[in-house]
């Protein structure tokens, strides 16, 4: 590839990025100014007008990977803005939990998902 065609395609690349970045900011904007209305003071646990669905498999699956661990685990939920392809969701399993953290509990399997998530 000639070093025209590299500027020729990163100089048509530069709009979507800028774009796609501009658009993140604005949802990072909204979500922060809207956080920013609440009380600071909020349960840990879910609220009834929050719900996550947690399926039997899911539950079952949990309870699966509890048996081999020696503290019990929670499924973490989290996203993250960016990339071409928008949000990227990751999932690990954790023993901690963090003071922003909504905490979703089905059958003693717990689902952890940030504030900001």
């Amino acid at each position: 590839m000639s070093s025209s065609s590299s500027r020729s395609l990163i100089n048509r690349a530069v709009p979507f990025i800028t774009a796609r970045i501009r658009r993140n900011n604005r949802i990072l904007q909204r979500y922060y100014s809207s956080a920013s209305t609440q009380p600071l003071s909020e349960p840990q646990s879910s609220s009834s007008s929050e719900s996550i669905h947690m399926t039997d498999s899911f539950v079952r699956r949990m309870k699966e990977l509890q048996v081999d661990e020696d503290k019990e685990k929670m499924l973490r939920l989290s996203i993250e803005a960016g990339g071409c392809s928008g949000f990227q969701y990751n999932f690990t399993l954790d023993d901690k939990t963090n003071s922003d953290d909504r905490i979703f509990e089905r059958d003693g399997v717990k689902l952890v998902v940030d504030k900001i998530s």
